[in-house]
């Protein structure tokens, strides 16, 4: 009989949750999730400085990058130009000066330091060439994939423990899921909660629970995720508009996204998150096997949500 393996870790900044149903044993299963994890590190983690694109964001033009970055980045640039710009991963440069990066934060954000700052932000002044390697049209551009990395761990991560045989799996990383099969114990398919606005890092609460069949949901929100300047007392969100460089509070609080990977759940969360619940309720009718579960806020200030109907299809009453 098949036994449910359970392993915990930490990665990318965050803790990894993984499940599945095996006969065998671990030990060269965790190996070999281990090694997805630092391959994933050596090629996107902005936190290494001997990373790939560490290299590239010191302007390093010759470095070849490989099929994990160019995954990354190819998938980046489709939602980059759906969205229309909503989506741009070259919005590091802003990320850092603002206190959500690697680097520390900017003391006073003027306009025009903003204004100066946007010259170095656009996923149009960056391409990947055929040869592998990154051109931009100004070496001080930084790329930061983060926002999306996380949901391409989980897509490597399943694909690896499938390669395995294994059909019955859950896997978790910083709240990104992906599922394949079932929960074989209680013969069921997989669920996960929806985290609501109001939930506490120490006590987590969810508003809602979702049957994930073969599917992948990303999660984003501003609810916890901010940062107050203690000389001017402004409030900066971590989710940042790449159109104007803002990181101000848009009308979208959290966005869950269903997908059929994971990169693509974890980029369009964020892009709900920038583009607001008006521009947000145009594109995602127009966008193939996306459902979105959205917290907003109304012109009253009201809390609000908008659930696809495919979304509130799997919402387990």
């Amino acid at each position: 009989m098949q036994k449910l393996v359970t392993l915990n870790g930490l990665a990318f900044g965050t803790t990894y949750r993984i499940e599945y149903y095996d006969f065998k044993d671990t030990i060269k299963i965790e190996e070999g999730i281990a090694s997805v994890i630092d391959s994933i590190n050596n090629s996107l983690s902005t936190y290494l400085p001997e990373s790939e694109i560490s290299k590239i964001n010191r302007g390093n033009s010759n470095i070849v990058t490989d099929i994990l970055f160019q995954d990354v980045f190819k998938l980046s640039k489709e939602i980059h130009k759906k969205s229309n710009g909503y989506f741009d991963p070259t919005v590091g440069i802003l990320r850092n000066a603002y206190g959500f990066g690697d680097t520390k934060p900017i003391k006073l954000i003027t306009d025009l330091k903003l204004d100066s700052m946007m010259n170095y932000v656009g996923f149009d002044k960056v391409r990947l060439l055929p040869n592998g390697k990154v051109y931009k049209t100004n070496k001080a551009i930084y790329l930061d994939f983060n926002s999306i990395a996380k949901g391409y761990a989980v897509d490597r991560i399943v694909s690896y423990i499938k390669s395995k045989g294994i059909k019955n799996l859950r896997v978790e990383v910083g709240g990104e899921i992906r599922t394949h099969g079932k929960h074989l114990f209680y013969d069921m398919n997989w669920t996960v909660g929806i985290e609501g606005i109001e939930s506490q890092i120490n006590n987590r609460t969810s508003v809602a629970r979702i049957e994930l069949i073969n599917k992948s949901i990303a999660g984003s929100g501003n609810y916890r995720k901010y940062r107050v300047d203690s000389l001017t007392n402004k409030k900066y969100v971590h989710t940042i508009n790449p159109l104007n460089g803002k990181a101000e509070q848009g009308d979208v609080l959290s966005a869950f996204v269903i997908a059929e990977t994971c990169a693509i759940a974890d980029g369009y969360a964020t892009t709900f998150m920038a583009m607001g619940i008006d521009n947000s309720k145009k594109m995602i009718p127009s966008l193939e096997n996306i459902e979105a579960y959205l917290v907003y806020l109304d012109s009253l200030g009201q809390t609000k949500t908008y659930i696809t109907a495919g979304f509130k299809k799997l919402i387990i009453e």
